[in-house]
């Protein structure tokens, strides 16, 4: 039998996906990452990969985890776009809320550092916006507004969500986050209904 000790990979890439959500990529040390996983450098590296790797493989996890929250709350209202929207925003309000994990999104974290990732690690990172882009611009998708329209909408919610990480990480309140939320909302129902009526004067 084998001596290597042996540890939970789930685990351990949940811990450090906390380091990188926490401080950042740049910041995010193999001390840091060590200490946090209980794994030396020769089992990170063994296990993972490099740091970059280590590093997609937690931009994954996380995405895994907080995408199938954003994909359900997105399609539980279906022919409602605006309702969709609301509880996408309820989602992350209540991951923002929730203090067993870091504040922010490491999503956002991760696009505001792109100058500090290497270009696979950034080319990743823009992946993953744009996959949470398309789901709100599917979720979109039940109205009469032109593509256009709705591909400018599913941008903007998109950008009112990496908002709210930054905001939070600087002591937003609840408050006044939901505050940004129900303007957004308003913003979508208003110009979806805009649309809509143009289509009706245009018949």
């Amino acid at each position: 039998m084998s001596g290597r000790k042996q540890f939970d990979v789930s685990a351990a890439l949940d811990q450090a996906m906390r380091v990188f959500w926490q401080r950042g990529y740049a910041d995010a040390s193999l001390d840091a990452l060590g200490a946090a996983t209980g794994l030396g450098r020769g089992s990170l590296y063994g296990a993972f990969g490099n740091k970059d790797a280590l590093f997609g493989q937690c931009l994954d996890r996380y995405a895994s985890i907080y995408g199938a929250q954003y994909e359900q709350a997105l399609a539980a209202h279906p022919g409602d776009p605006v309702r969709a929207v609301e509880a996408f925003f309820d989602v992350i309000l209540g991951r923002i809320a929730d203090p067993s994990v870091p504040v922010g999104c490491l999503i956002a974290q991760s696009a505001a550092q792109s100058l500090t990732l290497k270009e696979e690690s950034g080319v990743h990172v823009r992946g993953l916006l744009d996959t949470q882009r398309q789901r709100v611009r599917a979720a979109l998708a039940d109205s009469s507004a032109a593509p256009r329209t709705l591909d400018e909408l599913a941008t903007f919610v998109i950008a009112v969500n990496q908002s709210l990480a930054v905001l939070s990480r600087a002591g937003t309140s609840d408050a006044e986050l939901r505050s940004v939320t129900r303007l957004a909302c308003t913003t979508v129902a208003d110009t979806l209904a805009r649309a809509a009526s143009e289509n009706v004067a245009q018949a």
